[in-house]
């Protein structure tokens, strides 16, 4: 029988991206329902929702750091084990795999004591008022005790899909979902935890995918497999992860810089209210941009097996299809949030005067969102083929270089909804940049696989 990474380069493209892609879509959006269930039941605490929401929101930078750390060693090393399978270098493999574990454990312990340590001066930093401090302390002390779950979940899950295997990593991600669905209402109401209950279920959830990904990893199922002669930090196989995951490390944790820039100028020339549509347009933002990552992360194995087995032209072929897929999703998707807003406002609050204002300023906050299918695209490549440089001025170029700096300058002469309109702007400057980088980029590793 043909083992899964092998119809990686073998079997029919079509049907192959769709099998990749599917399981991999559906992981990436039961994977978003953990923060979003919890928003939509906090959202509906009666005689404080709005604001429990509020402080819930302001702790997503912390959440987002914890994620970027577990993708700088999951999304840094599962391309380079595909590389490594296309050239039947298994034992290289499950090198890189064990380098990763070892560095998950390592984070897992540095981020829980640093923001237990830290977490009100963070908070209050990342834009949370004397108002909503107290649940946003809640829920973080709480999710924080699971730091090692989320790392493991998230991080080593990449290495299954990685092996031609998305079904079994969307079934990781489904077993906490689904728990984490029935248990959020149990503790939020039932047990009249509020905030406490929705981070205790979110933890106990995430446990239970951590073991179901481990379990996996660990058995002869598993085309290479986590080995304790391995689980160490090797100096070439780190720094190997390290030079292709500081892309998504960045991507991912400046998102954490953003959400800082967004809230307290929103703070500033709002208030608390503000930020509050800000909690609501970040859960909608994922659930627009995750089912489009799970598109390109499930493609991605086949892009980065067949770059290492020679085949340019299959990797062409995947990657016109990727992206394609990807820009109608976000147009479809985002498209919804700028001409019917209240489509999404609706879920997150009853609260009228929040859903309101949510909905005058979402068609404006999203209208870029429409395109960036294309850099997503583009992005999922640049990490496929390796181009670790690429890859970094691209993460750094949306964030750090525009959106940042713009949302600082443009309320100070337009006011709260210059905060609103920097997103825009920055995403379609750096999705026309992100086009001519990968024209290039593409040339040159055609040159270079052309001269071996």
């Amino acid at each position: 029988m043909e083992k899964n990474d092998e119809r990686l380069g073998s079997a029919p493209l079509g049907k192959l991206m769709v099998s990749m892609a599917l399981p991999a879509v559906a992981a990436q959006v039961i994977n978003v329902l953990y923060n979003i269930v919890d928003r939509i039941y906090i959202g509906h605490i009666a005689g404080y929702g709005e604001l429990a929401l509020t402080g819930v929101g302001v702790t997503a930078p912390i959440l987002m750091v914890i994620s970027a750390f577990s993708a700088f060693a999951g999304m840094g090393g599962a391309p380079q084990a595909s590389i490594q399978l296309g050239k039947k270098n298994y034992d290289k493999a499950e090198k890189i795999l064990g380098s990763s574990v070892a560095m998950l454990l390592l984070f897992s312990v540095v981020l829980t004591v640093f923001f237990q340590i830290f977490k009100t001066p963070v908070l209050y930093a990342f834009g949370a008022s004397d108002n909503t401090i107290v649940y946003a302390r809640q829920y973080i002390t709480i999710y924080l005790a699971g730091t090692v779950f989320v790392q493991f979940a998230l991080g080593l899950n990449t290495y299954i899909s990685g092996q031609g295997n998305p079904k079994v990593a969307m079934l990781s991600v489904l077993l906490g979902a689904v728990v984490n669905i029935i248990l959020d209402p149990i503790f939020i109401f039932g047990l009249n935890m509020g905030v406490r209950g929705a981070a205790l279920a979110t933890i106990i959830s995430q446990a239970l995918s951590a073991a179901w990904v481990i379990h996996f990893l660990v058995s002869p199922k598993s085309v290479i497999q986590i080995r304790r002669k391995y689980i160490r930090f090797e100096k070439e196989t780190v720094m190997g992860i390290a030079s292709l995951g500081i892309s998504p490390f960045i991507m991912q944790s400046t998102e954490s810089l953003v959400m800082i820039a967004l809230n307290t100028g929103l703070q500033k020339y709002g208030g608390d209210l503000y930020v509050g549509t800000m909690s609501i347009m970040s859960s909608v933002m994922q659930f627009i941009v995750i089912p489009v990552q799970g598109i390109s992360q499930g493609v991605q194995p086949i892009m980065s097996y067949n770059y290492g087995a020679g085949n340019l032209k299959r990797v062409k072929d995947t990657f016109v299809r990727m992206v394609l897929v990807c820009l109608g999703a976000t147009l479809f998707l985002a498209g919804i949030a700028v001409l019917k807003p209240e489509f999404y406002a609706g879920l997150f609050s009853s609260n009228e005067q929040l859903t309101a204002l949510t909905c005058q300023y979402m068609p404006v906050y999203f209208l870029g969102i429409t395109i960036f299918g294309i850099q997503m695209g583009c992005q999922t490549a640049f990490l496929a083929l390796g181009q670790a440089k690429v890859s970094l001025i691209i993460a750094l170029l949306r964030k750090i270089v525009l959106l940042i700096p713009l949302a600082i300058l443009f309320p100070r002469f337009m006011g709260v909804v210059g905060v609103y309109r920097a997103e825009p702007v920055a995403d379609f400057i750096s999705v026309a940049v992100t086009i001519v980088l990968f024209i290039v980029t593409w040339r040159k590793v055609s040159a270079e696989s052309s001269d071996k």
